[in-house]
């Protein structure tokens, strides 16, 4: 299938990457010239970085790569003939009103409209017409390393579509987990902002430091939740503990919060993360590209190792 890529950035040129792998036909654009120029450059090192890992398939180099994505400044001449667009540029409401309109002018009407979006309901955005074969396909990063691509259908999308996107992400070698309905950060963000939630409570209330709460995590939730989940680990542990663990109310949410305090401090200080060098750590002064190739690396050596131990599983 020819597909399109609308947005180059941080999972544009991903996407294209894990699209391409799997045999398609890809053209990315995006609406700024320097970030069309990074992308051979993007994607080439996340090849390089999987080769290494022995996680692509045979005769993959450069040469292949640019052969196989096209990168184009003309949204026209990009999805001209797609059977699949996919939006991914920025979440602004806005912008992507705009951008479905042009798709309706420029695509067929058997066109596939998806969204990468990660938390609007970008249905209301689309055009009526558009409705039925309209999806939101929403990959993490890294989407080349990660395999979760939530598939959720919006209220008009004809199931067939559902299908045949849940049957094209199998093909990428991903796992496609399908939704009811659109719910604002599906799945994995949902609970990660429920993390997050009691994680700034923690941190601005003086319970842990950065490093414990990360030990915690790494050390006791991440080692069962890679085998388990959630669901599978309570019938490991005992659903009665649970039903009283829930009447006990042991444990109270903390409050709706719009902001942390430490979190404001350190972007106050200029610690906004990998990219500036520091953020809840200090990352040593390193190049942040090598600190995301290590970041690959590290992840490409655990995927491969839980292959191999494979998950527990109940029907």
């Amino acid at each position: 299938m020819e597909i399109a890529v609308v947005g180059g950035g941080l999972m544009g040129h991903g996407i294209a990457l894990v699209l391409a792998l799997a045999g398609h036909g890809v053209r990315l654009t995006d609406t700024r010239p320097e970030t069309r120029a990074a992308v051979p450059g993007l994607m080439a090192s996340a090849l390089a970085t999987l080769r290494e890992a022995g996680a692509t398939p045979e005769g993959w180099d450069e040469t292949r790569l640019s052969q196989a994505v096209r990168i184009e400044a003309d949204l026209a001449a990009t999805v001209a003939g797609a059977g699949l667009v996919i939006e991914a540029i920025t979440e602004n409401p806005e912008a992507k009103r705009a951008l479905f309109a042009e798709l309706d002018r420029l695509c067929g009407p058997e066109t596939i409209l998806a969204s990468n979006t990660s938390y609007l309901d970008v249905f209301p955005l689309m055009p009526d017409s558009r409705q039925a074969r309209a999806l939101v396909m929403h990959w993490y990063t890294p989407p080349y390393i990660i395999d979760l691509v939530d598939v959720v259908p919006g209220p008009g999308t004809d199931p067939s579509v559902i299908a045949a996107m849940s049957d094209l992400v199998v093909g990428l070698g991903q796992k496609p987990v399908v939704l009811k309905r659109f719910v604002p950060g599906y799945i994995a963000n949902r609970i990660q902002q429920a993390i997050s939630a009691e994680v700034f409570h923690l941190l601005d209330e003086g319970y842990a430091s950065p490093r414990e709460i990360d030990e915690a995590m790494i050390h006791g939730l991440s080692l069962r939740i890679a085998i388990l989940g959630h669901l599978a680990k309570a019938d490991f542990t005992g659903l009665e503990l649970t039903q009283r663990a829930l009447a006990n109310g042991s444990y109270a949410p903390p409050p709706q919060r719009e902001r942390s305090e430490t979190l404001d401090a350190l972007c106050a200080e200029g610690r906004t993360g990998v990219m500036a060098g520091k953020g809840y750590f200090d990352w040593g002064g390193r190049d942040p590209a090598d600190l995301f190739r290590e970041r690959d690396r590290k992840l490409l050596a655990l995927k491969a190792a839980m292959a191999g131990i494979g998950r527990m599983e109940g029907t």
